[in-house]
């Protein structure tokens, strides 16, 4: 009886704190919510706001900073460019491969990315910093 006892007193804090803003505890499955990282102008969202926001902000910025090579743009290059990314634990974005369409549409697409700003705080794992990854496709289309 002794050892049933002490073994409910060790399982009190881990039900008290099964849940939380950075997971929860069910049985013998724990689940860690994976939170985006913040962007500049975003910090005080909480919940999937900080997601939406995040998902806002880079649309935002793609878009503004979009420019067709004008070489690629004469020679009538599209297509579809897939880059692959990390924002790492510092909320500073590293590229992992830039892949499809031309070298110069991939050039473009890769200078587009890397101009993203630092975060203001990093993507998190269960309350860690974690270097979380993004798949961005770019679509190339001159109209011709």
């Amino acid at each position: 009886m002794r050892k049933l006892l002490l073994i409910a007193l060790l399982l009190i804090p881990v039900i008290g704190f099964s849940q939380n803003e950075w997971g929860s505890v069910n049985k013998t499955t724990v689940i860690l919510k994976e939170i985006a990282p913040v962007w500049p102008g975003c910090e005080g969202k909480t919940g999937t706001a900080i997601n939406d926001c995040f998902k806002q902000k880079l649309i935002q910025h793609l878009g503004k900073n979009f420019k067709y090579p004008a070489e690629a743009y004469k020679k009538n290059e599209q297509g579809k460019v897939i880059v692959e990314m990390y924002i790492n634990e510092l909320g500073k974005v590293e590229i992992e491969s830039v892949t499809g369409a031309t070298k110069l549409l991939r050039d473009a697409a890769k200078r587009n990315v890397s101009s993203i700003p630092k975060m203001a705080r990093p993507g998190m794992l269960g309350g860690e910093p974690r270097a979380l990854k993004y798949t961005i496709p770019i679509t190339f289309k001159t109209g011709k």
